[in-house]
């Protein structure tokens, strides 16, 4: 039963690891990729649709996305769509693809996304807590029940902490290597 929980809170601090490392792949670093527009959403046909189901978007080069409507009659929406978005460039519509350029990051704009990944961090360190407290509420319930001992939930805690630990650990890992992707010019 406690072996259930720790595993459980495991997984679920996992899952914490991978959101933000999804996070992650939406910020720009020195090189551009094509996770910088994952979140843009077009109007296709009234649906919200991602950017890469209505059409091919690829980084041709370290400063250019390209991105190919599968429908030529999508483009202004798509042009539209990006704008909205604000990722900091303006779409080029030449009537068969979308390109947008991107301009060498200056050191300002390098630490602002650097305090937009420490964001990041935060929220999944918090979520991690929020797993923790979760497994510790069901020792202390298994404990009430008088289905473990006060000595097996003092150590089922402790485990639960160890667990945590290693997750913040992992976070505090992914963050310096995107902080020197970020930086690095």
């Amino acid at each position: 039963m406690v072996n259930e929980i720790f595993e459980q809170t495991s997984e679920k601090m996992d899952k914490s690891i991978e959101a933000l490392k999804r996070d992650f792949a939406t910020l720009r670093t020195g090189k551009v990729t094509t996770g910088i527009v994952d979140n843009i959403k077009v109007d296709y046909y009234g649906t919200p649709t991602a950017l890469n189901q209505v059409g091919s978007v690829i980084a041709t080069d370290a400063t250019t996305i390209s991105i190919t409507p599968w429908e030529k009659n999508l483009l202004g929406d798509i042009e539209r769509a990006i704008q909205e978005a604000n990722i900091g460039v303006n779409p080029n519509n030449d009537g068969d693809f979308i390109k947008l350029f991107f301009p060498p990051m200056t050191s300002e704009q390098r630490q602002e996304i650097v305090k937009q990944a420490k964001a990041m961090v935060e929220t999944a360190k918090i979520a991690i807590r929020n797993v923790r407290k979760e497994g510790n509420d069901q020792i202390k319930k298994l404990e009430k029940a008088k289905e473990i001992s006060e000595d097996e939930s003092k150590k089922a805690h402790d485990q639960i902490q160890k667990i945590t630990d290693e997750h913040i650990a992992k976070v505090e890992e992914a963050f310096k290597a995107k902080e020197a992707d970020i930086l690095k010019v």
